[in-house]
């Protein structure tokens, strides 16, 4: 952990803001001052996912809780997220460290051209010495494009920017075996695998009532992000400088997996499918054993109202997903291309249909 030279922090809204709503510049405060001295000398890069925005915009807009309604909860993000930048701003300008705000959907990061933009827009401020903010673009994303918690964006943003280290930072000093609460309960130090959650009670819901997290989101995060072979210490804000220095503190998870093509992590684990296509058995073979695109002639039936572009599930007769993937054409145009060979379709339609329904580069398997 002490040698990691890229870390990506994740902070929540409940180590960041008041019960009520509002930041807490205190703790703010005190956060930067750990992301600060780790990274002074030159030799460490910070990424910080920060949460917090709409929390940070209740008490200025009148509202006593989270809103439950998507409207709402955009209108206090869009207020907050001025706040929550001004306020990392002003306090890391005490070091002399540069902040850069990015925000992010997951539409836009399973789309090819947008993903890129999104990589070299980190890199390029990191190499700049500028320490990027990153939060989910609460005021623009709709319900099937969000995220829904900053602990899955964490994790797919490590994977992003090649992080060393994952620090997920909760108001709970690290994974426990029931209840932290109870009497009895201990924590985990250390996880290798999934057998090491096989006993593990998690409870749902964060403490503070502002955020959308919880131990569940965080726990599925660092399974997300170890097995792309980064490691993970999930563990209290108020132990961060513990975890950046390298002292034994919170859950420490393994990576149990290695690197695979960025894109393809964010098409698996940040995408809500628009719509489904059915394979038949053969179509259903090549994709899954045989790694190859879907074709026209390998389709039986199609669901949902998707544009091109969109990610869509990929279903074996049973209805079971296999794949999910970006479609090359509209939900209205594949009924006419079903069961039909691409030489045939571009003979009759034009050589714009002589292409896969989904390419073997915009697609990823699903597992269990």
């Amino acid at each position: 952990m002490a040698e990691a030279r890229r870390v990506v922090v994740k902070v929540g809204s409940s180590s960041l803001t008041t019960a009520s709503g509002g930041l807490d510049a205190d703790r703010v405060d005190a956060l930067v001052d750990v992301l600060a001295k780790s990274r002074s000398g030159g030799e460490r890069e910070i990424v910080l996912v920060s949460s917090g925005a709409i929390a940070a915009g209740l008490a200025p807009l009148g509202l006593v809780r989270r809103p439950k309604d998507l409207a709402r909860q955009q209108a206090a993000a869009s207020v907050g997220q001025g706040l929550l930048v001004a306020r990392y701003t002003a306090s890391f300008a005490r070091y002399g460290v540069r902040v850069g705000q990015v925000l992010l959907t997951s539409d836009d990061m399973a789309r090819r051209a947008h993903h890129r933009n999104a990589s070299r827009t980190l890199d390029q401020l990191l190499a700049m010495g500028a320490l990027p903010v990153v939060n989910e673009n609460d005021t623009v994303a709709t319900d099937e494009i969000r995220f829904g918690d900053n602990d899955r964006l964490a994790a797919l943003v490590a994977h992003l920017v090649h992080a060393d280290l994952l620090v997920l930072l909760s108001d709970v000093d690290g994974l426990y075996d029931g209840d932290p609460a109870r009497p009895g309960t201990s924590r985990i130090e250390e996880v290798r695998g999934p057998a090491d959650m096989a006993h593990v009670e998690i409870g749902s819901a964060g403490k503070a009532g502002v955020g959308t997290g919880g131990m569940v989101t965080k726990v599925e995060a660092a399974r997300i992000a170890a097995a792309a072979g980064i490691p993970v210490v999930l563990t209290s804000a108020s132990q961060a400088g513990d975890a950046l220095t390298g002292r034994a503190t919170g859950t420490y998870f393994h990576r149990t997996g290695r690197r695979s093509a960025d894109r393809l992590l964010w098409l698996q684990h940040a995408s809500e499918p628009r719509g489904a296509i059915t394979l038949d058995e053969g179509a259903v073979r090549a994709v899954v054993e045989g790694r190859k695109s879907l074709l026209p002639a390998g389709i039986a039936a199609v669901e949902g109202d998707f544009t091109a572009g969109d990610p869509v599930e990929l279903r074996d007769a049973a209805g079971r997903a296999v794949a999910r993937g970006l479609v090359n054409f509209d939900a209205k145009e594949i009924p006419m291309l079903i069961g039909r060979s691409t030489r045939d379709l571009a003979r009759e339609l034009g050589p714009a249909y002589e292409r896969e329904v989904v390419h073997r580069d915009d697609l990823v398997l699903l597992h269990g």
